[in-house]
């Protein structure tokens, strides 16, 4: 080897399907166990959730009792949002579930041979070997399909499709399909949710080289053959589905020539696309090679190894990549074995879903911010609904949970008063404006939602202060709440940081129209941070309310990150303030997800060590599964993506920053990291990174889209300008920085 893996592998079949391989394509998602003996293939489909009868509920109805609600709060009545409801009780959310699985069972026996099962990162193929026997399976990013190969002298196995997952409900009404085709076989999967109009049909497409092939309800036997190709697809619907135009669609895939084979140009195809998305940017640390060649399962137990945090990288990327498609990934990814997942393995926009996708814009995974605002653009409607019933005002206010079907909010209790954060929208949609500015150009999309957040706050920020400052109430900071008062409080850090830039970043998106001017001017009135008598940015800027520190949360210090409100370069003040805050945080629960939030705030503020011991608190906690998927609790408790995703973007930010102006190089590397090579980082001033370091010095290679002058930073906080011209590589050698 000399360089990274790609991949990963382990050499005993999944036990669990937590364990098990994944791929996916941002629609269709698989998890691979590659049992020889009895395969199990878990087929998944963003689309999957459970219709519960609140997939159309709508926000509650309470902008008539907003003045007397704000009224209270300003008197000081610490409990006044407790009753900002209308009576109901918390409603989850439609639950995401698993499809079926594709079994696969050879006679018994152990196939003879050396076993090995893997995944290749670059090309998203999940391969079984033993003896003979070869399983291949990945998912299509080109054609939307799941293909699966298996090749064997004289292979015999039954194939079925299988509902019969952990947690799957008994009174499912499902019915199952299987007919001879002249070169193998159509199997067909029905299942209706109880109570409802909604189904959801898969269709496998069975093509078979040799032997025979015979039906046998619920699925097929094929005996003797020489290989076994798989094409399966799954389709969420109301009323019956076609199964036969399905399986045409399937067969349009192949050559119309019998004699070629018809998995290369399949496997071409995607890869075309998936290998070029993956390959854009990478990291390597110097690792050990021996460690490198260790099985996943092996490499995790190694918490120090820098070979671990260049595989966790490459798997980050690749799972991203892969959960994003249609839409971004769910608290689980594209992938879950149960139809009891938690939280209802929906998307949580108030931190988990923006930590998963950080790495997007810098990462170079444009299809992921593409998935991202797939499901913003898609629920705008309903977010006009929430700000309109609500708070009775114009514009958009985003809801902190959803199934991407629906995007009201509905999902809020007294101890999650979920409706009343007004951030959100802002918050969602600075992905999009990172992306913007790494393109270096607007997206008219991206444009007409900024301006319906900044209508949003015009309507809603109609209080004052005894100075005169416009102030947020009522205002909530997710999921915490003071020490001294309820959840629905006054001027939430970041409600005021979120209003701030919605409102500027809007003015810059509709530049000499006189709304820019009137947000312009709403934004300078806004409130500003408080510093508590800890010396810390405190969490809600209102006098009297007492900092909560032990909180996996860190929504207050929103302007160090993803924002540029707070630096230690343009409001030192108050980055020294930040940090404090961040000193005193607690880890509550151990949540991966505040781990890493507190990792990206440490890089933001420089400081190197403690990105590394919320690294540590990670790698050392045994939240990593053998399939590279995370947990969310230590212990590989809790299936969840927020680390596996998030990682990468970590290990991003404490090597390069950047805004559309400035640059920042090696802000926050730890010690325990001395060497490196980071490549195809893209900034927000349309310039591609190759940032390489060695103890002796570091040299950075930029490569320019569009001509402009930056902010130079580099780890010894020296600034000077540096000048970019489109096209014209420019190099920073050792010494000069």
């Amino acid at each position: 080897m000399s360089g990274p893996v790609h991949g990963t592998w382990e050499p005993a079949p999944a036990a669990r399907w937590e364990d098990a391989f994944l791929s996916g394509n941002g629609r269709h998602g698989i998890m691979v166990f590659g049992d020889p003996n009895v395969d199990r293939v878990i087929v998944n489909h963003h689309t999957l959730v459970r219709p519960g009868g609140d997939a159309h509920t709508r926000p509650p109805a309470l902008a008539a009792g907003l003045p007397h609600l704000q009224d209270r709060l300003l008197a000081g009545d610490v409990t006044a949002a407790e009753g900002f409801t209308d009576g109901r009780g918390l409603q989850w959310v439609q639950p995401f579930h698993p499809a079926f699985e594709i079994r696969l069972r050879r006679p018994d026996g152990e196939a003879p041979g050396d076993y090995r099962r893997e995944v290749d990162f670059a090309t998203g193929v999940i391969t079984t070997r033993r003896g003979g026997l070869l399983s291949e399976a990945f998912v299509s990013r080109a054609d939307d399909v799941i293909v699966h190969r298996v090749t064997e002298p004289g292979l015999t196995t039954d194939v079925i499709l299988d509902h019969q997952l952990p947690g799957a409900p008994y009174d499912l009404a499902v019915g199952h399909g299987a007919l001879r085709t002249p070169d193998g076989a159509l199997l067909n999967l029905r299942v209706r949710y109880p109570g409802s109009d909604r189904s959801y049909t898969g269709v496998t497409l069975a093509l078979v080289t040799g032997g025979r092939t015979h039906t046998s309800l619920p699925g097929i036997r094929i005996e003797g053959a020489r290989s076994l190709l798989l094409l399966t697809r799954v389709q969420r619907h109301t009323g019956e589905l076609d199964v036969l135009a399905e399986a045409r669609a399937l067969r349009a895939l192949l050559p119309e020539d019998a004699d070629d084979d018809p998995y290369a140009p399949l496997l071409a195809r995607h890869t075309a696309l998936h290998r070029t998305a993956y390959l854009r940017a990478g990291l390597d640390l110097g690792g050990d090679e021996d460690e490198r060649a260790l099985p996943g399962s092996e490499l995790v137990r190694r918490p120090k190894s820098p070979a671990l945090l260049e595989r966790l990288f490459a798997a980050g990327r690749y799972h991203l990549l892969s959960a994003s498609g249609m839409l971004p990934p769910r608290l689980t990814g594209l992938w879950t074995g149960d139809w009891n997942t938690a939280w209802s393995g929906a998307f949580t926009t108030d931190a988990n879903l923006n930590l998963q996708t950080a790495s997007a814009a810098a990462a170079a995974l444009p299809e992921v911010t593409e998935a991202h605002a797939a499901l913003i653009h898609g629920q705008l409607e309903h977010w006009r609904d929430n700000a309109r019933t609500i708070f009775g005002t114009r514009g958009v206010l985003a809801p902190a949970h959803t199934d991407g079907e629906s995007g009201h909010i509905y999902h809020f209790s007294r101890e999650y008063p979920l409706h009343l954060w007004t951030a959100g929208a802002d918050w969602l949609l600075k992905p999009l404006v990172d992306h913007d500015d790494t393109r270096g150009a607007h997206d008219p999309r991206t444009a007409a939602a900024l301006a319906e957040v900044a209508r949003f706050y015009e309507d809603f920020l109609t209080r004052t202060d005894d100075d005169g400052h416009v102030i947020v109430v009522p205002s909530y900071s997710p999921e915490n709440r003071p020490a001294n008062a309820s959840w629905g409080t006054v001027n939430a850090a970041m409600d005021l940081s979120a209003a701030r830039h919605a409102l500027l970043t809007a003015a810059r998106y509709h530049p000499g129209t006189s709304e820019a001017d009137r947000w312009r001017a709403l934004a300078d009135r806004l409130a500003p941070h408080r510093i508590n008598d800890d010396g810390a940015l405190a969490e809600w800027a209102w006098p009297g309310l007492r900092d909560s520190y032990d909180h996996r949360h860190l929504s207050h210090l929103y302007g160090v990150w993803p924002l540029d409100e707070i630096t230690p370069y343009d409001t030192p003040g108050l980055a020294a303030a930040a940090h404090r805050a961040l000193e005193l945080r607690g880890a509550e629960n151990d949540s991966a997800h505040g781990h890493l939030h507190h990792a990206l705030i440490a890089a933001r503020l420089r400081d190197g060590e403690r990105v590394a011991h919320a690294l540590d608190q990670v790698l050392g906690g045994d939240f990593f599964h053998a399939s590279l998927m995370s947990a969310h609790y230590p212990n590989r408790d809790v299936y969840n993506a927020d680390a596996a995703h998030t990682l990468p973007a970590v290990l991003i930010e404490m090597l390069v920053h950047s805004t559309p102006d400035r640059l920042v190089l090696l802000p926050a590397l730890p010690s325990t990291l001395p060497q490196g090579r980071l490549r195809g980082v893209r900034t927000r001033f349309g310039a591609e990174v190759d940032l390489t370091w060695t103890p002796d010095g570091a040299i950075a290679v930029l490569r320019p889209s569009r001509t402009v002058r930056i902010e130079l930073r580099t780890s010894t906080g020296d600034a000077r300008p540096l000048d970019l011209v489109a096209g014209e590589d420019h190099v920073l050698p050792p010494g000069t920085w």
